[in-house]
This record gives C-alpha cells, structure tokens and sequence, in this order.
C-alpha cells in the first residue's frame, strides 16, 4: 500500500514478501531441494505447490497490510483514528455550512417580535438552513440579524451567495421576509486520512504551553478539517508578545471570516494560549501572477500527441492548484517546466512568470493562464 507523501523521505517497509512470482519459487526450489526431485510444469505435485503458494501469498498480502496499519505513515480509516487516539487527537466530525441572515417585517409592530431558533430558510426548496438561536425584533424595529446553519453536514450548503437564500420555510402570523446577507460557507466532509495524519504528527507540539509555532499550528488545524496550511508569525514578522496567524483552505481558497473565528477561539482559549501572547488570526495576502507558456511535442511522439497534450493541460492545472496550496510557496517557473515536460513535452517556453519570492503569510494565485500547444517539432 501506498506511503503518505508526508513521510516521503523515509524508505519504504515490507513486511513480508510479496511477489506472486518470488513465493512461488521459493515453496518449488525448497520442495525440490527437500527431495531431490525436479518438478515439471504438468507435474501434479508442482500445480498442488502453486494453489499453495497463491493462499500463502494471499495471507502474506494481509500481514503486510495489518503491520503497516500500526504505522502514521501508512494507516488509513480506523486504524488511523486508533492510532490517533494515543496521543488524544480524534478525527474532525463533517460540519455544517453556516450563513447570517436578516429577518425584515413589512411594517413595525407595537410588541416585539420574537423569531425562534430553528427557524428554516432554503435557497431552492432542498437545501435548508435553520436558525441556531431565537432572536427578537424589538417593537418599532423592522430588522434583526441572526447566524444560521445548513441541517445538513458536508459542503452541500456552501457557496450560496448574499441574496440567494430567500425562502422561508416556517409560516408567521406577520408579513416577513428573510435573506442571507452573507455567502454561505464552512460545510465540509469529515476529516480525510491525509489531514488528520498531518494532525497527529503535529499533536506532540501541542503538549508545551511555551506557545511554539507547532502548538499553534496543531490548534489552527484542529479548528476545521479544511484547512491545509498555517501560517504561525512572532518576531520579527510580528510585534513582541502578537502571534499572528494565517490560516489556508483546501484547494488554495482564503478562509471566511467565520472559519477565522473559528481558528481564534481555539488558539486563543486561556487554557491553550501563553497568558502573555496576544493572538491575532487573519486571511493570508494574495500574491496574484500571469502564467503563459507554450509547449511543443517531439515529432517522434505524433501518435500519442493528443494524450501527450492532455497530460500536459491537466499538469498545469495542476502546477496552479501546487501554487496555491501552501503558504509562502515561492512562485517558481522552473516547477511548471518540470512538470510539463515530465507530461511529454519535449520543449517549453515560459513567458510568464518570472520567479518570485514570497512573505510566509502570502499564497501566488494565478490571475490570468494560458497554456500553448506549439505543434510538433524534431530533435
């Protein structure tokens, strides 16, 4: 089984042989060196050994995967929260999305109005967001403001935008209307694998009250299963005494203002945080770059040109998703090179960028790209 690219300066383990080819040579030449007898391909005895040799394989296959499940770098599913869980740190649960919305009465009422929690609002008549506490429009007011949450978990309720979340669901003897003032976000599956593993290497750091940049890094993580980047400044990015935390999104995304509250409590609660640190918790700055290139493919390739050229699309795709997926990722040209050529390029020619150096709180997002096929050419 694959090893996490987290430990991926560390040499891959086997536990036990497990090649088909190797197992079975092995079961042969011991029965025939215990014998003295040669076995042949149609030997009854030889095709006896080989179902031998594919139920030992199999079990073999099975010790190799149970040995490997009681390493970080390898355990996956349960045997990944069990492991997690001999340091106290559990897998982040699916959340759900969460929005603000506005409740508006058509006139003023001479008593308050009170608006109940779990008062459902839907954008289409599927997806519904529920209110998470009651809130009151006092008497003479027309407006009050109150968070609400999608009733159900995983990132089905993200990314409706102000404005689209509009219907009620529950009826009111008044006449009332109710709009989402912010875009929904921060709904998200549970934990993968590759995240909490991350976590768990990092726990250890958490266990120092001294306030070391892995203790905060741990505790800004630990705050939402979609983060995949922190970014922990002290002196001399910061002031004596300021922490200064960025925290970055699955898929290079800057994190809403409710996730950077989110990564405030937990950083900043009093049994976590040094007494004299003051944390202070933003979104990362935006680095923005033009990417254009231009590659060409070997002549000698022509009759795979059209997958060479899909493999080289989807590589600077993915050199841009690379970019913006850590902070204080330098923006470097020479990567892209590497990666289309790797893709069967036999030549490219970057225009844009040049490479750049970055501040550990900035991410490079692309704002314009192009890729060129140039054609092919010999050599």
């Amino acid at each position: 089984m694959a090893k996490s690219e987290l430990f991926a300066s560390l040499n891959d383990i086997v536990f036990a042989e497990k090649s088909p080819v190797q197992v079975e040579r092995d079961i042969i030449n011991s029965y025939e060196a215990y014998t003295g007898r040669s076995l042949a391909r149609g030997d009854p005895v030889r095709l006896f050994l080989e179902t031998i040799a594919l139920v030992i394989i199999q079990q073999r296959n099975l010790i190799d995967y149970a040995a490997k499940q009681n390493l970080l770098a390898y355990a996956s599913g349960d045997y990944l929260d069990h492991i997690g869980a001999l340091l106290g740190v559990t897998r982040l649960e699916a959340q759900a999305a969460v929005t603000t919305l506005k409740f508006t009465l058509s006139a003023e009422q001479q008593s308050a109005v009170i608006i109940p929690a779990g008062t459902r609002v839907t954008p289409d008549g599927n997806i519904i967001f529920a209110t998470l506490n009651s809130v009151e429009i006092a008497a003479g007011e027309l407006e009050a403001e109150v968070s609400a949450e999608c009733t159900v978990t995983g990132t089905a309720g993200n990314g409706f935008l102000a404005g689209q979340i509009k219907k009620l669901v529950d009826v009111f003897p008044y006449e009332m209307s109710a709009v989402n003032i912010t875009d929904s976000s921060g709904g998200s599956e549970i934990e993968s694998d590759e995240n909490f593993r991350e976590r768990i290497n990092i726990a250890p750091e958490s266990f120092s009250s001294a306030g070391p940049y892995g203790a905060y890094e741990y505790l800004a993580r630990s705050a939402h299963q979609d983060i995949i980047d922190v970014a922990v400044l002290g002196q001399p990015y910061a002031e004596p005494g300021v922490v200064e935390i960025y925290p970055l999104m699955t898929g290079g995304e800057l994190p809403s203002s409710d996730i950077l509250e989110l990564v405030l409590a937990a950083c900043s609660a009093d049994n976590k945080r040094p007494l004299t640190d003051l944390v202070l918790v933003g979104q990362p700055e935006t680095v923005k770059y033009e990417l254009s290139a231009k590659f060409f493919i070997d002549r000698a390739n022509a009759s795979s040109a059209a997958s060479i050229k899909l493999r080289a699309e989807s590589a600077f795709d993915g050199f841009m998703l690379w970019q913006r997926s850590k902070l204080g990722r330098d923006i470097n040209p020479s990567e892209l090179n590497h990666r289309l050529v790797e893709a069967g390029a036999k030549r490219v020619e970057i225009y844009e960028p040049e490479f750049a150096a970055l501040e550990p709180w900035q991410v490079a997002i692309a704002a314009n790209s192009e890729l060129i096929y140039g054609g092919l050419e010999d050599g």
